[in-house]
């Protein structure tokens, strides 16, 4: 499993309209992608910083997601964020909610 994590700003005053363009637009959009399984956001109470953290079977499903569909999804939020997001990406090693298959040690 990988993860993505994006860390953002958002503009003054826009949690609101974030979370509400992130369940309608971005998690549609998300769920079409080949080897998606799950979005987890966060935001700091009354705060301007929100960390978004995808969840793909595959580095290759980020991969695809990250050049096809992640530049929709910047202009989609361009509306509420401020600058560019920080984008860290991942090896999933544990998950209480996902079964990870460890690589076999070489």
């Amino acid at each position: 499993m990988f993860a993505r994590n994006v860390s953002m700003h958002l503009k003054p005053n826009t949690l609101v309209e974030f979370s509400r363009t992130m369940e309608n637009e971005i998690l549609p959009l998300l769920r079409k992608q080949k080897g998606f399984r799950d979005e987890i956001t966060f935001a700091i109470p009354g705060g301007k910083d929100v960390v978004a953290i995808s969840l793909w079977d595959e580095k290759q499903n980020a991969e695809a997601y990250s050049t096809s569909a992640y530049p929709e999804v910047l202009r989609t939020l361009s509306k509420v964020v401020e600058g560019n997001p920080e984008v860290r990406t991942f090896d999933v090693t544990s998950s209480t909610l996902h079964k990870i298959a460890v690589p076999a040690a070489a």
